[in-house]
């Protein structure tokens, strides 16, 4: 499938704000935060407008000045919001501390109760939403949400496939959220309607039950035979021919070795290694997700397809605030050796 810039992409999910102190502070020492607005379906398609592709973001929030912040947000990077439906009282929260060295980044949740976590099926015009759309993406963060966003992601990947959508998914699993039967009861509904699924090595464990061989990502050990056999097992299991995971060695929070693997009708393609001093790693598999997206409707072949994911993500890890704002140029020139930082001139 060789797509247009102008086929739109679709992502559904939540749209929060993000508190973070400045730098490598701490909450308990912060006396100010910046503030942010994200989401992972959000990055996705602020990575795509980046790159040059229409996208529509679709979720629900209340009618308030919060609100309308985020949006102005989305709108500064050409992302749609034509379908936003309206309602409930609050936006969610989502607190970041940035890790450094030895001392991993934490994310504190304030997200019960907010306007999508009581989203109906009904609040969706599906039809008008993916009537102009080639591809559908969404994470198993929204159906982590509450007990009716399962029931959304449902129709919304339903009405996706009826519609001749490519339907992507990363799993993007969430302790915080929700539980391992609960995640793996749901996402076992959703998959059917799935294209092209994204997993990091905890995603597949933790969701599907399904592990990577010989790996032990708090080691930094990687078993890329393992990973191989995950996404086989993926294939079997659920019908899904592209499955793709991002490999991340974490020598600690401010340094990773970052590469990718993707498997195309069972055969696999890894990228090359990137050595990574970490900015902000947040939105590094959202960016990944981008990557692997774009590559795919413009109609690369395999490996190039999984060099310019693995290549956006790591410089998505450069980059402050969760939103990739690189170009397709950019990513290139860093798949094709041009990665030794000097300036520009």
């Amino acid at each position: 499938m060789n797509l247009t810039n102008q086929s739109c992409v679709v992502g559904f999910g939540d749209l929060l704000v993000s508190l973070s102190p400045p730098g490598y502070y701490r909450l308990l020492q912060a006396s100010q935060v910046g503030i942010f607005y994200t989401g992972a379906e959000a990055n996705v398609c602020a990575s795509l407008a980046r790159f040059g592709m229409k996208t529509e973001f679709v979720t629900r929030l209340p009618r308030n000045d919060v609100a309308d912040a985020a949006l102005a947000s989305l709108h500064k990077y050409g992302i749609g919001t034509s379908y936003i439906a309206w309602g409930g009282e609050r936006i969610g929260v989502l607190y970041l501390e940035k890790g450094a060295s030895q001392r991993p980044s934490k994310v504190i949740y304030d997200r019960r109760h907010t306007a999508i976590c009581e989203a109906k099926p009904e609040d969706f015009d599906f039809a008008a939403i993916f009537s102009n759309a080639a591809w559908f993406h969404f994470t198993g963060i929204t159906p982590a949400l509450s007990e009716s966003t399962p029931a959304v992601c449902l129709a919304a990947c339903r009405a996706a496939k009826a519609h001749g959508l490519t339907v992507s998914c990363d799993l993007n699993y969430r302790s915080k959220l929700w539980s391992r039967e609960r995640a793996g009861e749901v996402m076992r509904q959703l998959l059917p309607y799935v294209d092209v699924l994204i997993a990091n090595e905890e995603d597949a464990a933790q969701v599907l039950g399904i592990r990577a061989g010989k790996s032990d990502v708090e080691s930094g050990v990687l078993d890329r035979a393992g990973y191989v056999d995950v996404a086989r097992q993926i294939r079997e299991q659920f019908g899904i021919s592209r499955v793709a995971t991002t490999l991340r060695k974490s020598i600690s929070a401010s340094d990773n070795d970052w590469s990718a693997l993707f498997c195309s009708d069972g055969t696999p393609y890894f990228s090359r290694e990137y050595s990574i001093r970490i900015v902000n790693r947040v939105g590094g598999g959202d960016s990944f997700a981008a990557g692997l997206i774009y590559s795919l409707m413009q109609g690369y072949a395999p490996q190039d397809a999984v060099e310019f994911a693995a290549a956006a993500s790591c410089l998505k890890h450069s980059i402050e605030d969760d939103f990739n704002i690189v170009t397709a140029e950019e990513v290139w020139d860093l798949v094709h050796g041009n990665g030794s930082g000097r300036v520009k001139r």
